[in-house]
Protein backbone atom coordinates (compact mmCIF):
# COMPACT_ATOMS: atom_id res chain seq x y z
CA UNK A 1 0.00 0.00 0.00
CA UNK A 2 2.79 2.22 1.17
CA UNK A 3 4.81 1.49 -2.21
CA UNK A 4 1.69 2.49 -4.55
CA UNK A 5 1.14 5.81 -2.14
CA UNK A 6 5.22 6.77 -2.10
CA UNK A 7 5.02 5.93 -6.43
CA UNK A 8 1.63 8.15 -6.97
CA UNK A 9 3.81 10.68 -4.93
CA UNK A 10 6.12 10.57 -7.52
CA UNK A 11 4.02 10.23 -10.93
CA UNK A 12 1.98 13.31 -9.76
CA UNK A 13 5.22 15.37 -9.21
CA UNK A 14 6.74 14.16 -12.06
CA UNK A 15 9.90 13.24 -11.37
CA UNK A 16 11.93 10.79 -9.67
CA UNK A 17 13.47 10.78 -6.01
CA UNK A 18 16.16 13.54 -5.69
CA UNK A 19 19.54 11.80 -4.04
CA UNK A 20 19.04 14.10 -0.99
CA UNK A 21 15.37 13.16 -0.56
CA UNK A 22 13.90 10.83 1.55
CA UNK A 23 10.21 9.55 1.65
CA UNK A 24 8.85 7.71 4.75
CA UNK A 25 5.79 6.40 5.83
CA UNK A 26 4.49 7.77 9.29
CA UNK A 27 3.10 5.26 10.94
CA UNK A 28 0.54 4.82 14.51
CA UNK A 29 0.55 1.67 16.81
CA UNK A 30 -2.96 0.80 18.34
CA UNK A 31 -3.66 -1.18 21.56
CA UNK A 32 -5.91 -3.65 19.06
CA UNK A 33 -6.78 -5.91 21.84
CA UNK A 34 -5.83 -7.71 25.26
CA UNK A 35 -6.26 -11.47 26.08
CA UNK A 36 -5.08 -11.57 29.18
CA UNK A 37 -5.05 -8.54 32.07
CA UNK A 38 -3.26 -5.01 31.53
CA UNK A 39 -1.02 -4.78 33.85
CA UNK A 40 0.55 -1.78 32.62
CA UNK A 41 -2.77 0.38 32.39
CA UNK A 42 -2.66 0.25 28.49
CA UNK A 43 -6.06 -0.04 26.78
CA UNK A 44 -7.72 -1.32 23.83
CA UNK A 45 -7.38 1.97 21.60
CA UNK A 46 -4.56 3.15 23.07
CA UNK A 47 -1.72 4.47 20.59
CA UNK A 48 1.53 6.18 19.68
CA UNK A 49 2.85 7.94 16.46
CA UNK A 50 5.61 8.07 14.85
CA UNK A 51 6.01 11.07 12.15
CA UNK A 52 9.25 12.58 9.92
CA UNK A 53 11.17 9.32 10.65
CA UNK A 54 11.69 9.48 14.51
CA UNK A 55 9.07 12.16 16.03
CA UNK A 56 7.17 9.81 18.51
CA UNK A 57 3.62 11.40 19.73
CA UNK A 58 1.55 10.38 22.77
CA UNK A 59 -1.98 11.51 23.07
CA UNK A 60 -2.01 14.23 25.89
CA UNK A 61 -2.82 12.58 29.72
CA UNK A 62 -2.44 9.05 28.06
CA UNK A 63 1.01 6.46 28.35
CA UNK A 64 2.58 3.87 26.69
CA UNK A 65 3.96 1.03 28.17
CA UNK A 66 8.00 1.08 27.74
CA UNK A 67 8.03 -2.95 27.35
CA UNK A 68 5.20 -2.75 24.69
CA UNK A 69 7.34 0.28 23.51
CA UNK A 70 10.29 -1.94 23.06
CA UNK A 71 8.77 -4.61 21.00
CA UNK A 72 7.07 -2.32 18.26
CA UNK A 73 10.25 -0.47 18.40
CA UNK A 74 12.75 -2.40 16.18
CA UNK A 75 9.99 -3.23 13.61
CA UNK A 76 9.17 0.28 12.75
CA UNK A 77 12.39 1.33 10.39
CA UNK A 78 10.92 -1.20 8.00
CA UNK A 79 7.37 -0.41 8.18
CA UNK A 80 8.56 3.23 7.34
CA UNK A 81 9.80 1.99 3.86
CA UNK A 82 8.46 1.07 0.78
CA UNK A 83 9.20 -2.64 1.00
CA UNK A 84 8.36 -5.44 -2.21
CA UNK A 85 4.33 -6.71 -1.77
CA UNK A 86 5.72 -10.17 -1.47
CA UNK A 87 7.82 -9.55 1.71
CA UNK A 88 6.35 -10.65 4.87
CA UNK A 89 6.97 -6.88 6.46
CA UNK A 90 4.33 -5.69 4.01
CA UNK A 91 1.79 -8.01 5.10
CA UNK A 92 2.10 -8.36 8.81
CA UNK A 93 1.05 -5.77 11.34
CA UNK A 94 0.48 -7.02 14.37
CA UNK A 95 2.64 -7.21 17.03
CA UNK A 96 2.64 -9.01 20.89
CA UNK A 97 3.71 -7.11 24.09
CA UNK A 98 6.24 -9.45 25.76
CA UNK A 99 4.58 -9.76 28.53
CA UNK A 100 3.17 -13.46 28.53
CA UNK A 101 0.20 -12.39 31.55
CA UNK A 102 -1.33 -9.71 29.47
CA UNK A 103 -0.71 -10.79 25.69
CA UNK A 104 -0.98 -7.35 24.41
CA UNK A 105 -1.56 -7.31 20.95
CA UNK A 106 -0.22 -4.16 18.70
CA UNK A 107 -1.36 -3.15 15.06
CA UNK A 108 1.48 -1.01 12.82
CA UNK A 109 -0.60 0.82 10.22
CA UNK A 110 1.15 3.81 8.06
CA UNK A 111 -0.89 6.98 8.21
CA UNK A 112 0.52 9.62 5.67
CA UNK A 113 3.91 10.04 4.37
CA UNK A 114 6.79 12.83 5.23
CA UNK A 115 9.42 14.13 2.64
CA UNK A 116 12.25 15.15 4.47
CA UNK A 117 15.81 15.88 2.90
CA UNK A 118 18.91 13.82 4.08
CA UNK A 119 20.06 16.71 5.61
CA UNK A 120 17.26 17.16 8.34
CA UNK A 121 17.99 13.76 9.67
CA UNK A 122 21.65 13.51 9.14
Amino acid sequence: MYARRMHAELTSSGGEFAEDVMHLADLRVTVDRIEGRSVCGLEVGDWFEVTRSSELRIPDGKHFCIYALAAVLPLLPAKQRAIASADWMAHDQEVACPDPDERCIMRIEQIGVSRMTTDERT
